[in-house]
């Protein structure tokens, strides 16, 4: 059985804000994004055959809270629609999915979060193991430099490294124009920081992020109709390690290196990656084995706006958009779920 060729034609996120007004449903960020988006293609929601999306009901506070999303797409024409309860990255994989199988042959995925909600280093203790971890109420920032602490003690990286991953991610954010955090600043002028969980600097830390970002996949022929330099998949593959902080290597992501490699991570030329602390994007490098020619995270990142369940998402979109505009031919998107990296996903595409 052979299956269509896919690829990325459309990309659209929402201001990366520290807090909206908004509804938890995120239907307020959705419908100017989708408008946006489809515009761009001059697609009409008609002619989307299907919409998968990535959200999070703990993260807003209530059961179903993707099905109140759904408003955001119109209630008329009737749609084929599916959730994921992760990052809209892992939702973009089943859209591929369905368009590989011929069961529609133009998806969309989105995702949305709106992190202001609540205390967001608490509420993703939520999703620690129920048994031993949760009832310990760790935050994500605590586990984080916990990771951070064990790479600076067997000389992995060191804080100065790690604030040279911040300040050339503000600095690559000041022409992302959805960007939360951007500017010009220098790693001494960051290591002069306090203390957020030591070792980690809030510098160290993506910030508390509201936005939403959606993509738009097509096959064959209909993706070059619709875009005029798409971003082929060439390979999509997702991994996962155990959910016992205890039982893995922190100091490593081995499911990253296995999904990277699966999917055919060698010889990129730019790669976004999903690393919501500075450490985590070091460990990502060298998971991926991406030599110091490749270009990271030339958006700003994660570190630049983190909407959570939508972050990753847009890492991909990012990608996509540095082969739509001819500045590279092969680019690397990474998404990531869990806690200290636990759950990974490559995208890997290309310029035909």
């Amino acid at each position: 059985m052979s299956f269509p060729e896919v690829a990325v034609v459309g990309f659209a996120q929402s201001p990366q804000v520290r807090e909206t007004t908004g509804t938890t449903n995120g239907v307020e960020m959705l419908v100017p994004v989708f408008q946006r988006v489809l515009a761009a293609t001059g697609l009409s929601r008609r002619e989307v055959g299907f919409w998968c999306s990535g959200s999070s009901d703990y993260l807003a506070g209530r059961a179903f809270s993707f099905v109140s999303a759904v408003d955001a797409i119109g209630a008329f024409p009737p749609v084929m629609e599916s959730h994921v309860e992760m990052d809209a990255a892992f939702a973009l994989y089943e859209a591929w999915v369905k368009v590989l199988t011929g069961e529609a042959d133009i998806a969309l995925a989105y995702g949305f979060g709106k992190s202001s909600a609540g205390d967001l280093r608490r509420v993703l203790a939520l999703q620690l193991d129920p048994y031993v971890l949760a009832p310990l109420w760790p935050d994500s920032v605590s586990i984080a430099a916990l990771q951070a602490r064990l790479g600076l003690d067997k000389n992995l990286w060191t804080e100065r490294e790690m604030a040279e991953v911040a300040a050339r991610s503000r600095a690559a954010a000041i022409s992302n124009t959805r960007a939360q955090l951007s500017g010009s600043v220098t790693a001494d002028e960051l290591l002069t920081a306090p203390y957020l969980a030591d070792p980690l600097r809030a510098h160290d830390c993506a910030p508390v992020t509201d936005g939403a970002a959606v993509v738009i996949i097509a096959a064959g022929d209909r993706a070059r109709e619709l875009c005029a330099r798409p971003a082929w998949i060439s390979g999509f593959e997702h991994r996962i390690d155990s959910g016992s902080l205890g039982s893995r290597d922190l100091m490593s992501a081995p499911s990253a290196a296995a999904a990277g490699e699966a999917a055919g991570a060698a010889d990129v030329e730019v790669a976004e990656l999903h690393a919501p602390f500075t450490h985590q994007e070091i460990v990502l490098r060298s998971a991926l084995g991406l030599p110091e020619s490749v270009r990271i995270s030339p958006s700003g990142g994660a570190l630049a706006g983190h909407p959570m369940f939508a972050a990753g998402l847009a890492r991909i979109g990012h990608a996509a958009r540095q082969i739509s505009t001819g500045a590279a031919d092969r680019a690397l998107g990474h998404a990531t779920s869990g806690p200290a990296l636990q759950q990974n996903l490559v995208c890997v595409m290309e310029a035909q």
